[in-house]
């Protein structure tokens, strides 16, 4: 039976989750729809989903069209979350893109689109709420072809919009085949002869139309309310015509992508999958991530709203695998698919410290919170032993209430959170070099270790060259040299993780193995890892002083759009933020800003702006590029390592622990 996954997205509040509840219960899954406000839907399975209403987590629920399984993937719609919807993109064969007809295009609304039409991911429209007051239909066509796409075909209007009577009335092949040839003739030479010549068919005008959107070069658009069901059967149609199953060859070799991890009753790890190639069975014997093995020791596919317990998965399907104790997100099983675990949306720029109300919880709350970063490969933690602090990196501030209640429905855990920070880098402005002799004072390790640091491209992350002969000192002392690079370089002359570097090695050496008369291996005569390791974070440090180092900030792209006559309030403001607009414009009647901003500024504007706007402004911003920190103190982040940088104290500490 043919699958396709199939995943909702829309700005927060379009209607996502109440829509998939429509479809379930049009499909004859459920026989009751759930309500978003009651806390009663299928997809919203977590405790604090249903106490807030809004989606935080991915679910997978699974129902029959036609002669298909559909693996439909709900997502959250907050920006806050949007490192969920960056994992299910990546296992999608095609999308709907919920719009609410009475707020229309929205900020995320807009990200999403230009990421699915990036990834050419087949994408259906969906307007919903036709029944609320305020409903519209064309100035909200002109609207979504204005600023999602042209590459739209409405396949019908609104009847009674705004009113609880409000329904969809599909285009009949005649009414849609004028607009349909306008649009596809562009995408299709033989059809464009056709037309001229008269002879174009509407089953063939309908199969150009399945075809295209199936390449993601035109969107279909329906109408609808998920509350009455209107446009529900004409959109289901729609998955089951126009969008693609799901590719792949159940004999080939085995080849998936795991985009959501979370705990059993009995604290086991489960692993959703996405099968590209080949068939998983119980029992098999998998590698995934970095070497890692596992064996798989049960499979559940999704069946008629159910997860089901099968012998086996083939491609195509989405699968929740057992036995995979190292297992995590974004990691790829048996042959990495071309997928692979490309990012499609800006890392987290801000963190923060959390911080236990009961000191005694340190301990218990750094557990809990590896645990919460298993399952969000984007959240990452940074552990300060000095200081016995665990700071966490987020998007947004609606996150720490969710980490907040997280910590303390799952984990018994009471905590609070100091104030978000933002997340900086550091690049070499210039060259630098750096050497220690093994055997030359003050050199106290048996490794010699030269290292050169130069700047690289933006957005190049760091590389490590050998400019030395790989023969002239064991492969495990280079390996521990690279090793402690990059983690040496998770923190730079000002605190912050350092990248777009490369980093050469210029100078080796080492004490062969030796010992005494009649005696062991002495490793105070030998080299040894920990020598090498030891050394090269002061070799690094001094090379990078050497080649001077800059802090970069985040700074994000916005487009601003507000009444005219406010703008004498907001231009000033935005000053004040250090925000730089680059061009104005109209779009109607409302001005248009756009240009550059701190990520530090982002939430302020977001809060000051409809004050200024009189609630009518409406901001888009998203991450750009780093950009140097010219203006004010340069922002310098606490050490939580060893700090190579005092040598003296360095030393005292990884001698002595050494030596322990």
């Amino acid at each position: 039976m043919p699958t396709l996954n199939l995943g909702i997205l829309a700005h927060v509040d379009a209607g996502k989750t109440s829509l998939t509840e429509r479809l379930l219960h049009s499909a004859g899954v459920i026989d009751e729809i759930g309500s978003v406000d009651a806390g009663s839907t299928r997809t919203d399975s977590l405790a604090l989903e249903r106490q807030r209403g809004i989606t935080i987590k991915s679910a997978v629920v699974s129902f029959p069209v036609g002669d298909r399984t559909v693996n439909l993937i709900d997502t959250p719609g907050h920006p806050d979350f949007i490192a969920e919807v960056e994992r299910v993109l990546g296992v999608l064969d095609g999308a709907v893109l919920v719009v609410s007809a009475v707020e229309g295009v929205q900020a995320q609304t807009r990200v999403l689109m230009r990421t699915l039409r990036r990834l050419r991911i087949p994408t259906l429209v969906f307007v919903n709420k036709i029944d609320r007051g305020g409903a519209q239909y064309g100035p909200l066509l002109e609207r979504l072809a204005a600023r999602l796409t042209p590459a739209l075909v409405p396949m019908g209007e609104i009847g009674a919009a705004g009113t609880r009577d409000a329904h969809f009335l599909p285009f009949t092949a005649r009414r849609l085949r004028t607009p349909l040839l306008d649009l596809l003739a562009g995408h299709d030479d033989a059809l464009l002869s056709a037309y001229v010549e008269g002879r174009v068919s509407d089953e063939r005008l309908r199969d150009c139309l399945a075809r295209r959107t199936g390449q993601a070069l035109v969107h279909p658009v329906y109408f609808g309310s998920a509350i009455t069901g209107a446009g529900a059967a004409e959109l289901m149609a729609g998955v089951e015509e126009l969008l693609p199953a799901a590719r792949g060859t159940a004999d080939g070799p085995v080849a998936g992508t795991v985009f959501k991890v979370e705990r059993g009753p009995a604290g086991e790890k489960i692993a959703y999958a996405r099968m590209f190639s080949g068939t998983l069975r119980t029992r098999d014997r998998v590698a995934h991530g970095d070497g890692a093995e596992g064996r798989i020791t049960g499979i559940s596919v999704f069946e008629h709203g159910s997860a089901v317990r099968v012998p086996c998965v083939a491609a195509g399907r989405i699968a929740m695998l057992r036995g995979l104790g190292d297992i995590r997100i974004g990691d790829s099983f048996g042959q990495s698919p071309a997928s692979g675990a490309e990012h499609h949306f800006a890392p987290p720029t801000l963190e923060t410290v959390v911080v236990p109300r009961r000191p005694g919880d340190r301990a218990a709350l750094h557990i809990a919170l590896t645990q919460l970063a298993e399952q969000d490969p984007l959240i990452t933690l940074r552990r300060d032993e000095l200081r016995r602090e665990t700071s966490v990196s987020l998007y947004g501030e609606v996150q720490k209430q969710v980490v907040q209640a997280t910590l303390a429905d799952e984990f018994g855990l009471d905590v609070t959170f100091r104030e978000s920070t933002t997340i900086c880098v550091e690049r070499p402005v210039a060259g630098g070099t750096a050497v220690e002799f093994n055997g030359r004072e003050p050199n106290p390790f048996l490794a010699t270790v030269g290292l050169r640091v130069d700047p690289a491209p933006a957005g190049s992350g760091v590389r490590f060259r050998l400019g030395v002969e790989l023969g002239s000192m064991p492969y495990a002392f280079f390996k521990a040299v690279e090793d402690t690079v990059r983690e040496t370089l998770r923190q730079g002359v000002h605190g912050w993780q350092v990248t777009d570097c490369t980093v050469t090695m210029t100078h080796s050496g080492y004490s062969p193995r030796q010992s005494h008369a009649h005696q062991r291996f002495d490793k105070s005569m030998s080299s040894t890892g920990a020598d090498f390791r030891g050394l090269t974070p002061l070799v690094l440090m001094s090379a990078l002083r050497r080649a001077g180092s800059r802090v970069h900030e985040p700074v994000h792209r916005f487009c601003l759009e507000a009444p005219p006559d406010t703008l004498p309030a907001v231009l000033p403001v935005l000053a004040r933020l250090r925000a730089v607009p680059e061009s104005t414009g109209t779009h109607g009647a409302t001005s248009v800003l756009r240009g550059r901003v701190p990520a530090a500024s982002v939430h302020e504007l977001e809060s000051l702006l409809p004050g200024l706007t009189r609630g009518e402004g409406e901001l888009e911003a998203a991450f750009d590029h780093y950009a140097p920190v010219t203006r004010g103190t340069v922002p310098t982040r606490p050490r939580t390592d060893h700090n190579p940088l005092d040598r003296k104290e360095y030393l005292l500490k990884v001698t002595r622990r050494a030596g322990g």
